[in-house]
């Protein structure tokens, strides 16, 4: 499960950046940033 939230974290952020550099201009760039931390964070918190 943890390697799971880790693969979606990383994808959600490599989409995050090719949004924010290929078309600045919407917000739901920001929100898959926001669910790529908050992916990592409950691996984080599931791994302690």
């Amino acid at each position: 499960m943890r390697s799971l939230l880790y693969i979606i974290a990383v994808i959600l952020v490599i989409g995050w950046l090719l949004g924010f550099f290929v078309y600045s201009s919407t917000g739901l760039i920001h929100i898959l940033l926001v669910l790529a931390v908050i992916s990592l964070l409950l691996a984080v918190i599931q791994k302690a």
